[in-house]
């Protein structure tokens, strides 16, 4: 996409969150919140394309030989909203999403149960390295920094976005520029990759002789809702399918204004993992027998689809 006025090399150096999507569900970890008065829950659809999702012996046999044997993978698991994970039921009932689908079938496909543990995004990657979890997953965008320290699996292909209140006046089209963004008031989360492209883009409004944009932060799920829907922010930055999937829930009342920048997403691994080629092999795996499509269009996520897994491909370049 044409970006005026961004950097052509722009980095982005954290990890790719979700804000809130009318915290549609109670959360785990530091993305808990509670939901505005009177938001429905978000039901989970009810088809399941992981059923039929068999053992492939030749993506198993790239598991290390004490994984096989030990039958079970700890995976460090943000659960915090749809489409991607979320508690449709209550955190005392099995979590569903996107990215718990595709888990749990690649699982299958490898042959090993998972023995999945909430934890909160920020703690994820760092537990990697120290062996606490042998996969992460929580809609981790592969950046150039994190390419450094943790080595990726890639799944879909996600990013950032914008969404104002409906009947908003001040922004209604796409946003490819941030100085639209001068004068305005922009709530993300904080240590998010949405928070370090605002950070380090805070001089083109002054650049361009405008007013700066202010940003307010937020670690609770409702928190960044309630203040748009309260007019103490004029818009929100967050996820393109967490964004998407949130004006799609008539109660939001939010409007999505399209992507702005692109990431690939995929599940973390300390780096040097032996892990990786036995976790693209079942992602291919997937693609191949058309059970990742069946997952992505149950969660309304097919326009994200990669056509092949890959370990550690390069940040997307802003088009």
């Amino acid at each position: 996409m044409n970006v005026p006025g961004i950097r052509p090399r722009l980095r982005i150096a954290a990890v790719l969150m979700s804000l809130p999507l009318l915290a549609l569900t109670a959360c785990g970890g530091d993305t808990s919140g509670t939901a505005p008065a009177g938001a429905p829950a978000s039901p989970a659809p009810t088809d399941d394309p992981v059923a039929a999702v068999r053992k492939v012996d030749s993506a198993a046999a790239l598991l290390p030989a004490d994984v096989r044997k030990a039958g079970t993978l700890r995976v460090g698991s943000s659960i915090g909203f749809p489409p991607g994970a979320y508690y449709p039921n209550g955190t005392d009932k099995a979590p569903a999403g996107q990215d718990i689908d595709l888990a749990d079938a690649v699982a299958k496909v490898l042959g090993v149960g998972l023995e999945r543990q909430d934890a909160s995004f920020e703690t994820i990657l760092p537990a990697l390295g120290s062996g606490k979890y042998d996969v992460g997953t929580g809609n981790f965008g592969v950046t150039t920094e994190r390419l450094r320290t943790v080595d990726f699996v890639t799944y879909i292909n996600d990013g950032q976005g914008f969404a104002v209140k409906k009947g908003n006046t001040a922004l209604k089209s796409k946003i490819t520029d941030l100085t639209r963004l001068c004068g305005l008031t922009i709530g993300t989360g904080a240590g998010t990759t949405f928070e370090a492209t605002l950070t380090a883009q805070k001089g083109v409004c002054a650049e361009a002789g405008k007013k700066p944009y202010d940003v307010k932060v937020y670690s609770e799920n409702a928190a960044t809702l309630t203040a748009l829907q309260q007019g103490r922010i004029d818009v929100i930055m967050s996820t393109i399918n967490g964004l998407r999937y949130q004006a799609a829930q008539p109660a939001s009342q939010t409007t999505f204004l399209g992507e702005f920048h692109r990431l690939d997403v995929g599940f973390a691994f300390k780096k040097g993992s032996p892990l990786t080629k036995a976790f693209q092999a079942a992602v291919n795996e997937l693609i191949k027998d058309g059970t990742y499509a069946r997952i992505l269009k149950k969660w309304g996520t097919s326009a994200s689809a990669i056509e092949t897994s890959r370990i550690n491909p390069p940040e997307h370049e802003h088009e």
